[in-house]
């Protein structure tokens, strides 16, 4: 049997928005900017798709949405944008972010600080949440950007956007969340948020690669991070990736009507998936149930090496991750079980599992016997593991 358990790293493609896609490519395949037929006959199609996306965050009219390559693309533009329009002119020095942000985030507020930027690294709890009360201690009168997740890539673990997007509004800090995890899992209104600038990918939920967005509230538009044609309003220029906002919109449509079913059937999948793993002894999980998305496990099972159960569940045509996708080449402990202070025998056995609408009750069930037999041959081979002591707290939700 074939299960994929990596839905945080990329999702299949919806078959609907294949479909949507498919003309697309070989049919009406004009360039939207010129000025004949072919190019003609993508323009309501696009319109649609634009609608389409705009709804599922409940955008106004007013505000922006500009398509992008990617999150990442998204990201650095929020961030390099800021930096030249307030830190290079002097106008602000200062931003910040979680600990725990996506690598395009860390890596790209890393750069700005060999520029002379002033970052601030916001920690987490034990849990693996931001709490927001902390913001309220590192914003000065020199802060020109709040960024922060909506829902951790690792964890699952649902960030207090709400209360951060409000102090951000207090203090008059732009706030931009990157909400790539989040279409799909949880209700994203923007209208609801106070939020400047939102994140998304829509190789996340069921779209297709190599196309994201950025949405941008009235007033807050950014200076282009690329040049050249009119394409976005001038914002972003480049030949539209018209398949990919066909697909997008098909997508994020379809993601927003199976909210419900993820945040029901999936999660009592989820949860069942994560009551007979924590029945292994001495095995733990980031972040309690009802502070995550319903579709993710971030799971440590003591004296296992994270690599190490990979290989067992890749053996057995089970796809999961040690971590973020964009990382996956370097073996090193998980960012987030550093960040909550774990134990060094524990940061680097984490394993992420996540479901996607599509996973079924027999992959689950699959991978669970897979598990139990991996935890048993590695653990038998291990030369260091031991069971942890009676009442040992670290901090995790335990298993018994």
């Amino acid at each position: 049997m074939k299960v994929y358990l990596d839905n945080n790293a990329t999702t299949i493609v919806d078959p609907y928005v294949f479909e949507e896609m498919e003309p697309f490519f070989v049919q009406k395949y004009g360039n939207p900017n010129s000025l004949h037929g072919f190019a003609s006959a993508t323009h309501e199609p696009l319109k649609i798709a634009m609608e389409k996306i705009y709804a599922g965050i409940n955008a106004p009219k007013e505000d922006s949405v500009v398509i992008t390559s990617c999150a990442t693309e998204s990201n650095n533009w929020v961030l390099k944008s800021v930096y030249f329009e307030y830190i290079l002119t002097g106008r602000k020095n200062h931003i910040i972010i979680s600990e725990v942000e996506h690598p395009s985030v860390i890596a790209t507020a890393k750069y700005l600080e060999t520029l002379g930027c002033k970052v601030t690294y916001l920690p987490i709890n034990h849990e693996g949440i931001i709490e927001a009360r902390t913001l309220k201690d590192f914003i000065t009168n020199k802060t020109a950007l709040v960024s922060i997740m909506w829902v951790n890539n690792e964890t699952g673990a649902l960030f207090p956007v709400r209360e951060i997007g409000d102090i951000c509004a207090q203090k008059g800090v732009l706030f931009h969340t990157d909400a790539v995890q989040a279409i799909g899992k949880t209700p994203v209104d923007v209208q609801s948020f106070n939020v400047d600038y939102l994140t998304m990918s829509a190789h996340k939920f069921h779209g297709p690669k190599g196309v994201g967005a950025l949405y941008m509230k009235k007033g807050r538009e950014l200076t282009p991070l690329m040049h050249g044609g009119s394409q976005m309003g001038g914002l972003r220029s480049g030949t539209l990736n018209v398949a990919g906002i066909v697909g997008m919109g098909k997508a994020m449509e379809q993601a927003v009507d199976a909210l419900g079913f993820e945040m029901s059937d999936i999660k009592d999948l989820r949860d069942r998936f994560e009551d007979e793993l924590l029945k292994i002894p001495d095995t733990f999980v980031v972040t309690p149930r009802e502070k995550r998305v319903p579709n993710t496990i971030l799971i440590s099972f003591r004296g296992i090496e994270g690599e190490a159960m990979l290989w067992d569940l890749n053996r057995a045509g089970i796809a999961a991750s040690t971590g973020s996708a964009c990382a996956s080449e370097d073996l090193q402990s998980n960012p987030v079980m550093e960040a909550i202070g774990a134990e060094a025998d524990l940061a680097h056995t984490a394993i992420r599992f996540s479901l996607s609408r599509y996973t079924t009750k027999e992959e689950i069930d699959y991978t669970i016997l897979v598990v139990l037999e991996a935890v048993k041959r590695l653990r038998g081979i291990s030369s260091s593991y031991a069971y942890a002591p009676e009442g040992h707290d670290s901090g995790l939700t335990k298993g018994h």
